[in-house]
């Protein structure tokens, strides 16, 4: 039975512009480029919308209160409305008005009582003030969403601000690190700065905080050539967040694709972030951003009308076989139609935007796998992922997938064509369980060592097309896998149901934290072990911030809400030898191209010399027969490794690494043969950390339980 016909919004009289405004009229303007664009005498609004049937466009006071004027946007091209106004300049306060039909049983959820953000806004003025005036029905109403609500909501929304994104930029330039010598760095931009003593008190938690001298410091002391910065688009904080007094920390709840969150920034402006990209270069390090184009901040149904929903509800989001609802394939109540010309367009606008404006590096895309959704599912030939591939702009930059969403067939993982680099989870839980102890591991740790040759080996793609990582921000913490076997979630307000699970981590026999010398030997240990693995394996490694300086989270794995000490990094007793340990794995790394390799191993004989490019071995010194593969009681794996037997012959090295991996007791292990006029060097053993390099002269050599260590062959 269909529902009676829904109430249409009220006649809204477009108000006259006030003489007092600085302005010479107004004219038709152009549809291009959509946004507000000041050409120095004016600016020129252009918004999309295919099914409103007026847009005004709202300008405010210098503090966001009062509504100046509405001017009805009259000239339409296509889809695409506009109008110039002459005398605005940089600062001015804006936002729109949408007028049409008020059906949500048709998709139709216009209402010209509500202030709506332009989604090419490239400043906002603050934070949402979560109020029912935001909802585009009456919130108690036995009708819910199929009510109408008639208050304004301009006082609570943010405005959009007309900025003049020129930047003096001088000699900066891209580092443009090649992938193979690429380590990343994940780090919130408060989190990392919001306890760090050598930071300025006034700029900590902001762009320029982060982008400080002892940041910078501390990055290129750990070898890192890219951090991957979690979400710095203009978002907004969840309504049934802010009733428990919490705050969507992370980021991922998009309201605005252009625009920095202004809680970053000191003074609301974009040469604070244009200043922190540059200084990052300026350190020979590459700034990608993690964005949210899978959804937006309007939550579902009964979530707010800020932006998108207002402005063409059909067009922007994915709706369901009852268009009353949303096609929700990211958990978080809506899905970007991203399938929609115009709103793919936007996605490709705002990437161009950061890296052509802002100069950004790359971007590391959430829940990838919807980007790439058609009618059938998931397919990598067509939409998002065909047009940055194509694009001269974006197809440059690094591209970091999350391969995968929470609708059905969203694990994609291995399916992203080359540019893309993909997090690789797999990699996570299997050197976890490795190091735990779990048998009939090794198996898969051989594969994960040398890039997931299985998942990633296809159409040209190379090794470092697998992000290999041990803790993000998104679990546990590398000081909480070693000190928690259960996660402790309880400060989200969720009865510790959120969060991901299983986290194979291991306390080491005491839950949380410890004072034995014997567990937090074997917990520094642990972690040691865990990093090692990540520089040593083939592939893109990526550091969580804080791990290298002990970092916990007090056993949370989801904290996402939780803007306080418990994400923020803790400064006030770091482990500098962890950190000094985590850059010597780096600088290893560099110094052995075999460690680093784009192409894969599959132990061929070379055209250089006829010797295989890979070797496993027992810790004896025998080849694994395949049933030794299975066995549950083989904990040390030995690997010899070569440049790949694809390597051209100009590129090709002598470099050569010998590898023990010994999840179990102290073992003697037999060194491989080397070759003439050579002999084997200890380079790195995590059982002695600070060790320096030394020669080894027998065959057979002892290796510590639950260790990592790494002999180079050099000249004897």
């Amino acid at each position: 039975m269909n529902a009676p016909p829904q109430p249409q919004p009220r006649s809204v009289k477009p108000r006259t512009i006030p003489a007092k405004l600085p302005h010479h009229g107004l004219s038709a303007g152009r549809p291009d480029p959509l946004g507000a664009t000041w050409d120095g005498e004016g600016v020129n609004f252009a918004i999309f919308s295919a099914d409103a049937e007026l847009i005004e466009l709202c300008l405010f006071s210098e503090d966001g209160r009062t509504e100046l004027a509405r001017i009805p946007l009259r000239e339409r091209d296509g889809d695409v409305w506009h109008v110039y106004v002459a005398g605005l300049t940089p600062g001015t306060l804006y936002g729109y008005r949408a007028h049409g039909r008020y059906l949500p049983e048709e998709g139709f959820r216009f209402n010209a009582n509500k202030l709506l953000i332009d989604p090419y806004a490239k400043r906002l003025t603050g934070p949402l003030r979560h109020t029912d005036a935001t909802l585009g029905y009456i919130a108690k109403s036995p009708r819910a969403d199929l009510s109408f609500d008639t208050r304004d909501s301009a006082f609570a929304v943010p405005k959009a601000i007309v900025t003049d994104p020129g930047f003096a930029w001088g000699e900066d330039r891209p580092p443009r690190h090649r992938r193979s010598l690429s380590v990343h760095y994940e780090t919130h931009v408060k989190g990392m700065t919001a306890q760090h003593p050598g930071v300025d008190r006034r700029k900590r938690g902001t762009f320029l905080g982060l982008a400080s001298a002892p940041v910078l410091d501390h990055l290129n002391k750990l070898g890192v050539t890219t951090v991957q910065l979690m979400p710095v688009q203009a978002h907004v904080d969840e309504r049934f967040l802010t009733e428990k007094a919490l705050t969507n920390y992370w980021g991922y709840s998009t309201i605005g694709f252009f625009a920095p969150d202004p809680r970053f920034l000191r003074e609301n402006q974009l040469w604070e972030f244009q200043t922190m990209v540059r200084r990052f270069h300026s350190a020979g390090i590459e700034v990608i951003l993690d964005v949210v184009y899978n959804h937006t901040g309007e939550g579902n149904h009964l979530g707010p009308t800020l932006s998108f929903r207002g402005l063409d509800n059909r067009s922007y989001y994915r709706l369901g076989q009852n268009p009353r609802f949303y096609d929700d394939v990211t958990g978080t109540g809506n899905t970007l139609n991203i399938d929609h010309p115009a709103v793919l367009r936007m996605v490709m606008d705002s990437l161009r935007y950061w890296v052509e404006t802002m100069h950004v590096d790359g971007f590391r895309f959430d829940l990838a796998t919807t980007l790439g959704r058609g009618p059938q599912g998931f397919d990598a030939s067509r939409g998002f992922v065909s047009a940055i591939r194509q694009d001269p702009v974006l197809n440059r930059v690094k591209l970091v997938a999350e391969p995968w969403d929470v609708g059905l067939g969203g694990y994609q993982l291995g399916q992203f064509p080359h540019p893309f680099l993909e997090l690789n989870d797999r990699y996570r839980d299997c050197v976890r369980r490795f190091w735990k102890g779990e048998a009939g591991t090794i198996g898969e740790l051989a594969g994960r060592l040398t890039g997931s040759a299985e998942l990633f080996d296809r159409q040209g793609r190379g090794a470092t097309s697998s992000v290999n990582f041990v803790t993000s921000h998104d679990g546990f913490t590398l000081e909480d896998t070693v000190s928690y076997g259960a996660k402790r979630n309880w400060a989200n307000g969720e009865e510790n149901r959120d969060g991901h699970e299983p986290n194979h981590s291991d306390n080491m026999g005491v839950e949380g934290p410890s004072g034995d010398p014997k567990i937090r030997s074997a917990r520094d240990q642990r972690k040691r072990n865990l990093l090692a693995t990540l520089f040593l394996s083939q592939g893109t490694p990526m550091l969580l911030s804080g791990d290298e300086i002990g970092n916990s989270q007090g056993g949370n794995n989801n904290a996402y809400a939780q803007d306080n000490p418990t994400s923020w990094v803790n400064w006030d007793r770091p482990d500098r030898a962890l950190a000094a340990f985590t850059g010597r794995l780096a600088a290893l790394r560099r110094t052995h191209p075999v460690l680093r390799q784009r192409l894969f191993l599959h132990a061929l004989p070379r055209h250089k010399d006829g010797i295989p490019d890979i070797f496993w071995r027992k810790p004896d010194g025998a080849t694994p027969a395949p049933e030794d593969w299975q066995d549950p009681s083989w904990k040390t794996l030995c690997v010899e490794l070569r440049a790949s037997s694809f390597t051209p012959a100009y590129s090709m090295t002598d470099d050569v690494v010998f590898i023990v991996f010994n999840a179990g007791e102290g073992t003697d292990v037999t060194l491989p043969d080397c070759l003439p006029g050579r002999g084997w060097t200890r380079m790195l053993d995590t059982a002695l950390p600070e060790a320096a390099p030394a020669r080894v002269s027998g065959p057979v050599i002892p290796v510590a339980a639950q260790s990592v260590t790494l002999f180079t062959q050099a000249a004897a």
